[in-house]
C-alpha cells in the first residue's frame, strides 16, 4: 500500500499545493488562467511534439492498445449519454455534455505523471499512442453528437465544418500532427529550436499540475448529485474495467495493459468542463464531476495499481 500511495500523492500534492495557494489568495485567478494558457496552449503541445517526433511509430501504435482503451472509451460515452436521459431525463445537448465527461480521462496531466511515477518513463509509449488519438477521436464523437443535438436540421456539409473546425484548432491536435509530420519525414530539426522545445516540455506537467489545482478551487461541488455520481463511477470505475477486461482478452503486452487502464482510471480532463461550457449544457455537473472525480481518483487508482501486474 505504502509504494502505491508513493506513486500517487506527489502528484496530488502539486495539484493540493495549487488549491491551497489559490483558496487562501496567494495566487489569482487570471494567474492561474495565463498558467493553465501557457500549459494547454504552448507547453503540452511541445512535450506531445516531442513524444511523438521521437516515438517508434510500428511498436508503439499496436491496434491492440487503440482497440483496447477506445472500446471504453466510447462504451463510457455512450453509457454516460443514456443514463443521462434514461434516468436523469436531461435533454439532448445535456446528455451530449454529460456523456463527454464520462470519457474524457485527464490522460496527459494525470495519466502521465502517474504511469511515470509507477512504471518509469521507459513505460509511457502507450500513453502517448492513446494520447495522439485521444484528442482528435474525443472531440469528433463529442462534438458530432452535440451538433447533432443542436443543429438536427443542418446539413452534413455544415456539420462536418463545425466538427473539423473544433478539432483542427485544437492546439493537442497541432502538436501531434506536426510531430507526426517530423517523426514520418525524418526532417532534422535546428539544435537551438529543439532545444527549446525540450525546455518548454519539461516545464508542461508541474505547471499543468499546479494550474490544475488552481482551476478545481472554481469549481464548488452543488447539486445533481445523483448524476455527478453516474460521472465517477463510469469514468474510475467502468471505463478502466472495460480496459483491463478487452487487454486480457487481446493478450495486450504487459506494459499496452498498464499505461491502457492507468490512463483510463484517471478523473475527466478539465477540458471536459470547457466543453460543456462551450455549448453552455450541464456546467455544474461538468465542473463538479472534475472536481469530485479528480479528488476520488486517489482511491481508485490505489486499487488499479495493486490490480494490476
Amino acid at each position: 500500500m505504502q509504494a502505491q500511495l508513493d506513486i500517487i500523492l506527489p502528484v496530488f500534492i502539486v495539484i493540493g499545493f495549487g488549491y491551497i495557494v489559490c483558496w487562501r489568495g496567494l495566487f489569482s485567478e487570471n494567474a492561474v488562467d495565463a498558467l493553465v494558457g501557457f500549459t494547454q496552449n504552448f507547453a503540452i503541445p511541445c512535450l506531445l511534439f516531442r513524444a511523438i517526433s521521437e516515438i517508434e511509430i510500428g511498436s508503439a501504435f499496436s491496434p491492440d492498445i487503440i482497440i483496447t482503451y477506445y472500446l471504453g472509451a466510447f462504451a463510457s460515452f455512450f453509457l454516460g449519454y443514456f443514463g443521462a436521459r434514461k434516468f436523469f431525463n436531461r435533454s439532448p445537448i445535456d446528455a451530449a455534455a454529460i456523456a463527454f465527461c464520462c470519457f474524457f480521462s485527464n490522460t496527459i496531466l494525470l495519466g502521465l505523471p502517474i504511469t511515470e511515477q509507477a512504471y518509469g518513463a521507459d513505460a509511457l509509449k502507450g500513453n502517448f499512442a492513446i494520447i495522439a488519438f485521444h484528442a482528435p477521436l474525443c472531440y469528433f464523437l463529442g462534438v458530432s453528437a452535440m451538433e447533432i443535438a443542436r443543429n438536427r436540421s443542418s446539413s452534413f456539409v455544415e456539420m462536418s465544418s463545425r466538427v473539423s473546425n473544433a478539432m483542427f484548432r485544437n492546439p493537442f491536435v497541432i502538436g501531434i500532427a506536426l510531430g507526426f509530420f517530423v517523426n514520418i519525414t525524418g526532417l532534422p530539426l535546428p539544435g537551438p529550436l529543439s532545444d527549446g522545445i525540450d525546455i518548454l516540455a519539461q516545464a508542461a506537467l508541474p505547471a499543468a499540475l499546479f494550474g490544475l489545482g488552481g482551476i478545481l478551487f472554481r469549481y464548488k461541488p452543488e447539486g445533481d448529485t445523483k448524476t455527478i455520481l453516474m460521472v465517477c463511477m463510469i469514468s474510475l470505475i467502468v471505463h478502466p474495467t472495460i480496459v483491463f477486461a478487452t487487454g486480457t482478452a487481446l493478450a495486450l503486452d504487459q506494459d499496452s495493459l498498464r499505461s491502457a487502464v492507468v490512463t483510463a482510471s484517471m478523473a475527466p480532463g478539465v477540458n471536459a468542463y470547457v466543453f460543456a461550457n462551450m455549448y453552455g449544457a450541464a456546467r455544474r455537473v461538468a465542473a463538479s464531476s472534475v472536481l469530485i472525480a479528480t479528488a476520488a481518483s486517489i482511491v481508485s487508482i490505489w486499487v488499479w495499481l495493486n490490480i494490476l501486474p
